[in-house]
C-alpha cells in the first residue's frame, strides 16, 4: 500500500506545474489510463473473439435445422462448436475482471486514516474543492451548490452522458450479433441474463461514484468512459 502511496504521490508531483492543486486527481486519472492501456490487449483479443462468434452464425444455423427439435442436444451443439472452434462466449468478461484489484486499491488507499503507520498525505489533496478521501454524502453536507457538491454533479453528469451512450451501443451490438442465440430465441445456458443487463451495466457506475471515495470514482468514471470508447473502436 505504502509503494501505491508513493507512486500517486510522485505522479502529482510531476503533474503539479500543470495541474496546481488537482495534481493528484490529474494522477489518477493517467494511472487508470495506463492500467487500461495495459489490460488493451485482451480488450482487442476479446473484440476478435466477439468477431469470431459472429462467424459462427451459419454453422448455428445449420445445427438449428439438425437439432430444433431438441433444445438440450442443440445446446450442447453449440457449446460444442465454440471449443472446437476456440471461442468463449464469455471471454469479454476478462478486461473488466483485472481492473478489479486497481479499483480496490485506490479505494483501500483512500479510505484509510494511515499508510504504514504514518498519516496518509494522500488525503489531503483534491479535486477543485472537493477531497480525494470524501464521498458524495460528505459533499452534500456544504449543499449541493457547494465546490465540492458541484464537483460530484460535474462527475453524475459525465457518467450519465457515457452510460447513455454505453446503453445505445450494447443494445446495437446486442441487436448485430445474434450469435448467442441456439434457437428461437432461446440464449445460449447462462448468456440470458448477461445480454439482458449489460446495456444498464453503465449506469451502475452512477451508485459506484455516489458511495466510494471520491479517488476511486475518478478511477471508475475514467475507466468507464475508457471501456466505451474502446469498445465503439473495436467493435465498429
Amino acid at each position: 500500500m505504502s509503494v501505491f502511496a508513493n507512486l500517486v504521490e510522485h505522479l502529482a508531483d510531476l503533474l503539479q506545474p500543470l495541474f496546481g492543486a488537482s495534481a493528484a486527481a490529474a494522477a489518477i486519472v493517467l494511472f487508470t489510463a495506463l492500467v487500461r492501456l495495459l489490460v488493451h490487449p485482451l480488450s482487442r483479443a476479446a473484440a476478435r473473439g466477439q468477431k469470431a462468434r459472429t462467424a459462427l452464425q451459419p454453422k448455428i444455423a445449420e445445427l438449428r435445422k439438425k437439432h430444433g427439435r431438441n433444445p438440450e442436444k442443440l445446446q450442447k451443439a453449440v457449446l460444442e462448436l465454440h471449443a472446437e472452434e476456440k471461442v468463449s462466449p464469455l471471454a469479454g468478461c476478462l478486461p473488466g475482471m483485472l481492473q478489479i484489484p486497481a479499483f480496490f486499491l485506490l479505494y483501500h488507499l483512500f479510505s484509510n486514516d494511515t499508510i504504514g503507520g504514518e498519516a496518509n498525505g494522500l488525503l489531503g489533496h483534491q479535486l477543485f474543492a472537493a477531497p480525494l478521501g470524501e464521498r458524495w454524502t460528505d459533499a452534500l453536507q456544504g449543499g449541493v451548490l457547494s465546490g465540492a457538491g458541484l464537483v460530484y454533479a460535474g462527475l453524475f453528469v459525465v457518467v450519465a452522458c457515457v452510460a447513455a451512450f454505453s446503453y445505445r451501443l450494447s443494445k446495437r451490438m446486442t441487436a448485430a450479433n445474434p450469435a448467442a442465440q441456439v434457437g428461437d430465441g432461446e440464449q445460449l445456458p447462462g448468456l440470458g441474463a448477461v445480454t439482458k443487463v449489460m446495456p444498464f451495466m453503465s449506469f451502475f457506475t452512477l451508485v459506484t461514484v455516489a458511495v466510494v471515495p471520491l479517488a476511486a470514482a475518478l478511477y471508475v468514471v475514467t475507466s468507464t468512459t475508457w471501456s466505451v470508447v474502446e469498445r465503439a473502436v473495436l467493435y465498429r
